[in-house]
């Protein structure tokens, strides 16, 4: 028995090239899977990073902002009782694309404009454009770049409660890509002919 052992202990055969060979492929196959699969989750979630960052500067890319003051006009210019039209200058925001300014005559306005106060709300109310600056000899209906539009809105025809002194409203205007741009303003506890609400 103490030969059997001593032989088994002195035996110093060791693991064959052939057996070392199919080791070393089965570690190189797990590592490959392992780097398809890591290699696979990049791709995708780069892709969906791209997505977000063009809808990102898409919705940039449609955005206005107001330009000047908001000035708001009453009924009547010797004895005011309400105010009759908001008036404010529109144009597109640096480096954004054009915004379709449709004729509001339409019921397909592109540019949605809803009212609030703190007794009613109306959704997609009527306005009207006066052209300030277009970059062509004709204006269309496109705001572009270094452009500017007054924005007419009429409260009168529009309102179930005429908007008076003293009270806070806000307009929203809503363009068929990018941000909800608020206007929120306060009107003077006296009503005159032609306010400037800022």
């Amino acid at each position: 028995m103490t030969r059997k052992m001593q032989k088994l202990l002195r035996d110093e055969s060791g693991i064959t090239a052939l057996e070392t060979a199919i080791i070393l492929i089965a570690f190189v196959v797990v590592a490959s899977v392992f780097a398809f699969t890591i290699l696979s989750a990049g791709t995708a979630s780069t892709e969906r990073g791209e997505a977000a960052i063009y809808a990102g500067l898409e919705q940039v890319e449609g955005s206005m902002e107001i330009l000047g003051s908001v000035t708001a006009k009453a009924d009547d210019v010797t004895t005011p009782t309400q105010v009759a039209w908001v008036e404010f200058t529109l144009t597109s925001a640096a480096g954004g694309g054009a915004i379709d300014l449709t004729d509001t005559s339409a019921s397909d306005n592109k540019v949605v404009i809803d009212y609030f106060d703190e007794g009613q709300h109306s959704t997609n109310i009527t306005w009207a454009t006066s052209w300030l600056v277009c970059g062509e000899s004709t204006c269309d209906d496109l705001l572009e770049e270094d452009e500017q539009v007054l924005i007419k809105v009429p409260l009168t025809s529009t309102l179930a409660i005429s908007l008076t002194e003293d009270t806070d409203f806000m307009l929203e205007i809503k363009p068929p890509q990018g941000g909800v741009i608020p206007v929120e303003r306060r009107t003077p506890a006296a009503l005159s002919g032609v306010m400037d609400l800022n």
